[in-house]
């Protein structure tokens, strides 16, 4: 039997030699993989401290099962690790700083090269995915439910050995080093802000009317003829805020960036969890917004947090106990739910990447949280600054 399996398989390569020594085509070759769809929009979704524990409780909470939010239905995937240079768990400072320019650094620092030392020492400025962006005449948007100084949006459009000083942080986005800054900034903390800046010998009227630009205490008060808005609020309406930034982004003839961060720290688990699920509804919005055909969307975290899902079953709440912590006002270190765990304080583990739209199959496997930077470039067609 072998004999004859030979044999039939020696007259099939010579007669497939012959064929096509006689001109016969040869076997199609396999279909080439298509090219990665080139982006004109980027719009990157920040769940400051949204690590994958949270990212799932946040599902429990929301709708009682995991596996439910929209975003946990998007096809790519990846894994971003999120040190400092010199230590193993990550800040809010270099975590966004590293997403932002492709170089991590050292936990306070602002989009600094390492060599910063926090509160003595700049280190280079390194550039921003925003400056590049306004270098190239994209129009730009940041919105946060955060301070508009804090460390996360901060790192987007300022340089600055010290993540506190917010101050300087601020007048950062009037004087930009490229384009004419950021266009549309929507964000909280105008108490400490403009503490800050009467301490260094200005205030929200001087810097508006140096620069010709108003600086709105209430989203509603933003003249709806104002395209390039600036909102410091006491609070924010981070949906409210993130649908008109889009409106005034989407007309730019070049493209946008749009970074929108919502705070997911845990030490309140029900306020964490719910502003993700939030902040996972919203995505859900702005996606049926815009054209995937030229619109990167990515979802990610800063660093993670100490949340731990431990126990729990179908049809009972996942923060079963939790009305009786928040009413005994205990401030510990730990929360100890029946289900839920809570160790106050950021921690080391990777944090998801989640992506759709163009250029969003480059998102896979382990990597640095710097190679979401890359990603980003890429999409857009971009190469980065030698000096970066």
């Amino acid at each position: 039997m072998l004999k004859h399996l030979f044999a039939a398989a020696s007259l099939s390569l010579v007669m497939s030699s012959t064929a096509l020594a006689q001109g016969a085509s040869p076997p199609s070759a396999a279909p080439k993989a298509e090219a990665p769809r080139q982006a004109r929009n980027v719009i990157v979704f920040l769940a400051d401290a949204g690590g994958v524990p949270s990212v799932n409780a946040a599902s429990l909470l929301g709708y009682g099962e995991p596996l439910k939010l929209h975003i946990q239905k998007w096809p790519n995937l990846g894994l971003s690790e999120t040190s400092p240079v010199d230590q193993f768990v990550s800040d809010s400072a270099n975590g966004m700083s590293s997403i932002m320019t492709g170089v991590k650094t050292r936990n306070g620092v602002i989009s600094q090269s390492p060599a910063a030392v926090r509160g003595k020492v700049d280190g280079a400025p390194t550039k921003t995915l925003l400056e590049y962006a306004e270098q190239r005449g994209l129009r730009t948007g940041v919105v946060t439910s955060e301070p508009i100084t804090d460390a996360t949006p901060a790192a987007t459009y300022a340089h600055s050995n010290d993540r506190e000083k917010w101050g300087e942080i601020f007048q950062q986005a009037f004087s930009p080093r490229f384009g004419d800054g950021v266009d549309v900034m929507f964000g909280a903390g105008r108490r400490k802000i403009g503490e800050q800046l009467a301490a260094r010998g200005s205030g929200f009227d001087q810097l508006a009317k140096a620069h010709d630009r108003p600086i709105y205490a209430q989203l509603e008060d933003a003249s709806q003829a104002n395209t390039r808005p600036v909102v410091v609020a006491d609070q924010i309406d981070v949906r409210a805020a993130a649908l008109r930034a889009l409106d005034l982004l989407q007309s730019s003839p070049k493209g946008y960036l749009l970074v929108i961060e919502w705070d997911a720290h845990t030490d309140d688990p029900r306020k964490g969890l719910q502003n993700i699920v939030d902040l996972d509804k919203l995505i859900a919005e702005i996606e049926g917004r815009v054209d995937l055909k030229d619109t990167l969307l990515l979802f990610t975290a800063d660093h993670s947090f100490g949340l731990q899902v431990d126990g729990g079953r179908r049809g009972e709440p996942v923060l079963e106990g939790y009305d009786a912590w928040k009413a005994a006002g205990k401030d510990e270190d730990v929360v100890r739910l029946k289900n839920v765990m809570v160790n106050r304080s950021h921690t080391g583990e990777e944090v998801v990447a989640l992506a759709t739209g163009a250029g969003a199959e480059r998102v896979r496997g382990y990597f640095p949280n710097t190679h979401l930077f890359q990603i980003m470039m890429d999409a857009w067609g971009w190469k980065p600054d030698a000096a970066n």
